[in-house]
């Protein structure tokens, strides 16, 4: 597989600089013979946490960080994140090594982690130049990265030692809660109120949770690693920022959000982040039925589920637009969301008039 197809890093954004010979120090004490002066880059992909590649003489090192300026109070816990990538290693093998994590403010002016880095293709909104798939190899490395979803959900936590990261039941009615207060909070005067669709959510969640299984909370196509000799295979598997004991159903509704399939209009075309378009690909409703013959979950009407995806995924939206609004982030990229949350609150409201529940 030819080397453009592997995922690259750019240079550091202005704003978001580190103190490298600070972070180059540290890590210096924590890695036994890692030696040389890095390069840093930066990975233009995400819009939460940043992550930057340290490029030393004879290894490569992946650093994630929070953003820069507010942070909600509960996200970008890089000491969480970095905790249940460690605990989850030895029984999902797709997690990168933790090798260093730090809390010291003397060293950043935010706790930080550094990992291995898995080299490998990251399918993001189209997949890479030069990198053609037919039908049938799409619809396998559809089926693989789903696959590695289910095999998530199917982990014995308890036996990983991560029974403690949970709240246990009541998972469903906590996120619509948490997240209708997020979106509140974070609300923009440009951005419509979501009023009518969190009244919905609360009104029409399920009496209990499915089941309680380790989640993910924001698996798409660009967060996972493909083996470069032999892109239907997933060899990694990043940002666990959000992962938690919960509903699976609520993951996976989280996942289809971004599942912008062919036949979706143009405004879902435009926002798509993940090759969910291409011919091969399966649509939303293929997934929930396949998802559901493997693990047994009944998922006979997923609306709620869908909806809340796309509620969920406004407000993670309106959490990051609000801080470019405010100035506390200048990425350009982040100018459009508050248009994104406006869209998906229209694309919620009609399934809801469609939906038979």
């Amino acid at each position: 597989m030819e080397a453009n197809l592997l995922d690259k890093a750019v240079a550091v954004r202005h704003g978001e600089e580190l103190d490298l010979a600070r972070v180059d120090a540290f890590l210096k004490a924590k890695i036994p013979g890692l030696s040389g002066t890095p390069e840093l880059e930066q990975f233009p992909g995400g819009a939460s946490n940043l992550t930057y590649l340290l490029r030393y003489p004879d290894r490569d090192l992946i650093l994630r960080r929070p953003p820069f300026g507010h942070r909600a109070k509960s996200a970008h816990d890089m000491l969480r994140e970095a905790k249940i990538m460690a605990a989850l290693k030895p029984v999902y093998p797709y997690v990168p090594d933790v090798l260093a994590i730090c809390d010291d403010p003397a060293v950043m002016d935010a706790d930080f982690y550094v990992m291995q880095r898995i080299p490998g293709i990251i399918p993001r909104s189209n997949l890479p130049k030069g990198m053609t798939l037919t039908p049938a190899e799409t619809r396998a490395l559809c089926l693989s990265v789903i696959d590695k979803l289910i095999e998530l959900h199917l982990v014995d936590y308890q036996a990983a030692g991560l029974d403690t990261l949970g709240k246990g039941g009541g998972y469903v009615k906590r996120q619509i809660d948490g997240w209708s207060d997020r979106y509140r909070k974070a609300r923009t005067p440009d951005v419509n109120d979501f009023e009518a669709v969190m009244a919905w959510l609360q009104a029409k969640m399920p009496a209990q949770d499915i089941a309680t299984t380790l989640i993910h909370n924001d698996f798409r196509f660009d967060n996972v690693i493909l083996n470069p000799d032999n892109p239907q295979e997933v060899i990694g598997v990043l940002d666990w920022e959000m992962a938690t004991l919960g509903d699976p159903l609520m993951d996976l509704g989280n996942t289809l959000a971004y599942w912008a399939q062919a036949d979706d209009d143009a405004t879902m075309q435009l926002m798509r982040r993940q090759p969910t378009h291409l011919p091969g690909m399966l649509t939303r409703d293929e997934v929930v039925a396949y998802y559901g013959e493997k693990t047994g979950f009944k998922v006979d009407n997923f609306d709620f589920y869908t909806i809340y995806g796309l509620f969920r995924l406004a407000a993670i939206l309106q959490q990051i637009y609000y801080r470019f609004y405010h100035g506390q982030t200048k990425n350009p990229a982040f100018a459009p969301f508050g248009q994104m949350v406006n869209y998906l609150e229209s694309r919620c409201l009609r399934l809801m008039q469609e939906s038979a529940l």
